[in-house]
């Protein structure tokens, strides 16, 4: 019941109307309390040496802090399996977006055991870039292109963002980075004079926002938006929105980790087109691919 988002207090009723047995929202705390340690110890868990692509995404909840109700930005890091398979290899409490924090988490992942990440798709978050680049050096970085999409339409007004959003589409949806950066310099040309920090901010993390033109449409599409862990996010919504803020950290982590174990009961299929991205992947990536999973 409490995976299910049902509060303390909700549950003591719920008991009474089935069973007619009396229990308090405090023993109810005290009996999910026994989930920490095993929440804890899936957060420590060995992970493998290689994953093909790793998304890290976060969203906001409220917690009370000091005393006071505060939003608080939990990140989610997804790895995708040479076997194509999802798991959750770990959530983080951001209480700061920088380098340093970012660097902290890359090296947690390491020292849980992994070597490698072929591919991180991630959104633009402070820092994150040149803490991969310090702990995984050789690992690609697509930042998500929906995130950027949303973040230009941020300076227009609403009556032009159907056409703003439509010229856009033409850089992101191109067929070869050449045609994109074409159609780039054609939307400069046309908005600059109205817009101009939506095609400078689009120049400015071209390198880490074109890294999906280099491969076939279905690995493409997988690796463009963090979109693919939108499902993900919604389940754990439907957990989190009949709680209303956090009391403790704790509270927050021991439902977010019942919550992820029942999503990934349903992770038993590998990502769709597998096969054909599998073959994209170890056509660019052999060496790592080898040294690493045998």
């Amino acid at each position: 019941m409490y995976a299910k988002g049902m509060s303390n207090r909700d549950i003591k009723e719920h008991i009474y109307e089935i069973y007619g047995h009396e229990i308090s929202p405090e023993t109810v705390s005290v009996i999910t309390d026994k989930i920490l340690p095993q929440a804890k110890e899936c957060q420590n868990r060995a992970l493998e040496e290689i994953y093909a692509i790793v998304f890290m995404d976060g969203m906001v909840l409220k917690m009370r802090v000091d005393g006071a109700v505060r939003n608080v930005t939990i990140y989610f890091v997804i790895g995708i399996s040479l076997e194509g398979h999802k798991s959750c290899l770990g959530l983080y409490l951001a209480e700061t977006e920088s380098a340093k924090y970012w660097l902290s988490v890359m090296n947690e992942l390491k020292n849980r055991g992994v070597q490698d990440i072929l591919i991180f798709a991630v959104d633009n978050l402070k820092g994150i870039s040149e803490a991969i680049n310090a702990a995984f050096p050789q690992s690609e970085i697509q930042k998500c292109v929906v995130h950027q999409i949303r973040n230009s339409l941020r300076f227009v007004p609403w009556k032009e963002r159907k056409t703003v959003a439509s010229d856009l589409k033409k850089i992101y949806a191109a067929a070869t980075e050449e045609q994109a950066r074409s159609e780039l310099d054609a939307f400069a040309e046309k908005w600059d004079s109205k817009y101009p920090n939506i095609s400078k901010s689009w120049r400015n993390n071209w390198t880490e926002l074109s890294t999906y033109f280099k491969y076939s449409k279905e690995l493409r599409k997988l690796i463009y938006t963090t979109n693919p862990v939108e499902s993900f996010h919604s389940a754990i919504r439907k957990s989190t929105k009949g709680k209303g803020a956090f009391p403790t950290e704790d509270s927050l982590i021991k439902l977010l980790y019942l919550a992820i174990l029942g999503i990934e009961k349903k992770w038993t299929m590998p990502i769709r087109d597998w096969g054909v991205i599998y073959s994209q992947l170890y056509i660019n990536y052999e060496d790592r691919i080898t040294t690493l999973h045998t």
